[in-house]
């Protein structure tokens, strides 16, 4: 079966203030047609350098990329009738209604959607004769996500999708995505938040310093990591006079202390917490804080790249020669 997106050994290299700079070394991947795929990595780790490349808006310095069998360079007409792209930030027209830009976007197309039932399909029907001017930052966006979906494209590209957005017109994209997944259709999309992540991606690759460092479905790295809890406290005494065996407690995986707070990755946390409190009560100790959560995607992306996923990473310039 032919892939949605396929890429081999893909490269790029940018210059930077008289230095190189290579923001993806040597990246494969291959997407299924119908799947939403997650691409994560922190600020500058080569994500939006990738998915610019896979929408044909870069030119890679090495490797192939396919889109459904298609390159560009070859075929890349054909390849822009089946694909729908919302950047990071979008620019439209504020002088224009909702319903004049979705039929300005679905005049580029041979075939796709009419605006009348994509309006509908993302909320905006009341706001139709609405100047785009006038629109709160979560109906701009839900505009931008339309305008992309205008053309019925099988790919669909978006590049932090909901950054900015309140909760709510957060979840009113992600039912929207789901509707367009439920089509068979697929989704590539990068995000910073990890709970939007594991909510709709059926697989996401972690990119850090150009290279894939991780691939899987978001429980199956979650598991990966080991331990399905974290147990996390403070202790009332501001210092403790001798180094706990933390790690000894029952059902402890792994054991982390960052500024004052123990966190302890653990696979039964019925069983670490009475222990936990024997432990302390031995040494005369108490606790000012107790809580416990399930591992997630945050664990793994700090477990994996030593960073959360907003931290910067290498500022990149213009392409070198």
């Amino acid at each position: 079966m032919i892939s949605a997106i396929r890429c081999r050994h893909l490269r790029k290299v940018f210059r930077s203030r008289g230095s190189i700079i290579e923001a993806v070394k040597g990246l494969d991947l291959d997407i299924a047609a119908g799947e939403c795929f997650g691409l994560l990595g922190p600020n500058g780790a080569g994500k939006t350098t990738t998915i610019e490349i896979l929408e044909g808006l870069q030119r890679p310095s090495a490797g192939e990329v396919e889109l459904f069998g298609l390159r560009w360079g070859q075929m890349d007409d054909e390849l822009r009738q089946r694909i729908g792209i919302t950047l990071q930030e979008t620019q439209l027209p504020e002088k224009l209604t909702i319903l004049e830009t979705l039929q300005l976007f679905r005049s580029f197309y041979r075939t796709g959607v009419e605006p009348a039932a994509l309006m509908d399909r993302v909320g905006l029907t009341e706001r139709a004769h609405s100047f785009v001017g006038k629109l709160s930052g979560g109906q701009r966006q839900r505009l931008a996500v339309a305008c992309a979906m205008v053309g019925d494209p099988d790919l669909l590209f978006l590049d932090e999708p909901t950054t900015g957005l309140d909760p709510q017109s957060r979840r009113q994209l992600w039912e929207i995505l789901r509707g367009f997944r439920g089509q068979g259709k697929t989704i590539l999309l990068t995000t910073h938040y990890m709970d939007e992540a594991e909510r709709l991606c059926d697989r996401v690759g972690i990119v850090d310093h150009g290279r894939l460092i991780a691939l899987d479905t978001p429980s199956g790295l979650i598991a990966r990591l080991g331990g399905d809890h974290h147990v996390e406290f403070t202790l009332a005494e501001m210092d403790c006079p001798v180094q706990l065996p933390f790690e000894s407690l029952p059902a402890v995986v792994a054991v982390h202390e960052h500024h004052g707070v123990h966190v302890l990755r653990v696979t039964a946390p019925h069983q670490t917490i009475p222990a936990l409190l024997q432990l302390l009560l031995q040494h005369r100790l108490s606790l000012s804080r107790l809580t416990t959560r399930h591992v997630s995607l945050e664990d793994v992306f700090v477990a994996l790249t030593g960073r959360s996923i907003s931290e910067e990473g290498d500022e990149i310039a213009e392409p070198a020669a």
